[in-house]
């Protein structure tokens, strides 16, 4: 891939380890609010329905406050706690507020930027909100890795549309054929990428089957073999 200039990782998931910073987030508000929740039970289902009202957000099927509401109303009453509106509005605010706070990353990040920043212009592009993904960033001390970070909100519009790769390309001043996208979501990762022509490579940590022929890693170290 000599000819890759500019490397677009996707943050969440990729890089900044979601799932674990999410669940220390619960647990924390959770005691705040001194909530009587089986916290690991609450967890065992939010992570699937999260899922669910993201890929609804990325097809502007909901709006981020939906989002934020009815991906813990739905987790608390399959877990049939009752817990009212105006708290879930309040947890769900806390939530956003506590997360970023934590700053656990991916195996492997920081040796990988490392190894990639003297060699390539790095930036993020993300469906996170701008408020959430600027204070991951600087918490987790990635920002001197980044040229660009390009949000969802800043270009107007979420992976896989268009547009956003398009924004991307042209903030970063990237071409696509000097262009790589590595991110861990086929569909708006990969698949977005491919639809503007630019390289990429999946990062499959769970080893999930895919059906094109598209260059994958199952940990961020696997990369330097490709760069």
């Amino acid at each position: 891939m000599r000819h890759i200039k500019h490397i677009f990782f996707d943050l969440d998931h990729t890089l900044w380890d979601f799932e674990t910073n999410s669940n220390i987030a619960f647990r924390t508000i959770f005691n705040n609010y001194k909530l009587n929740v089986n916290t690991e039970k609450f967890l065992n289902y939010y992570s699937a329905i999260n899922s669910k009202y993201w890929k609804l957000f990325r097809q502007d099927g909901i709006s981020k406050d939906e989002l934020r509401y009815r991906r813990l109303k739905e987790t608390f009453d399959i877990i049939n706690v009752i817990v009212p509106d105006p708290i879930i509005n309040k947890l769900s605010l806390d939530y956003i507020r506590v997360l970023p706070m934590n700053n656990f990353l991916v195996d492997g990040t920081i040796e990988l930027l490392n190894y990639l920043h003297p060699k390539y212009k790095l930036h993020i592009i993300t469906n996170g909100f701008n408020e959430v993904q600027h204070q991951k960033i600087k918490n987790s001390n990635l920002g001197e890795y980044f040229y660009e970070i390009i949000t969802s909100e800043r270009a107007g519009a979420k992976k896989p549309d268009p547009k956003i790769f398009k924004y991307a390309l042209e903030i970063a001043e990237a071409t696509p054929k000097e262009s790589l996208m590595i991110g861990d979501n086929w569909e708006a990762d990969i698949m977005g990428a491919k639809n503007m022509k630019l390289s990429a490579i999946y990062c499959n940590f769970n080893r999930e089957p895919v059906s094109e022929r598209i260059r994958s890693v199952h940990n961020l170290l696997a990369l330097k073999k490709y760069l």
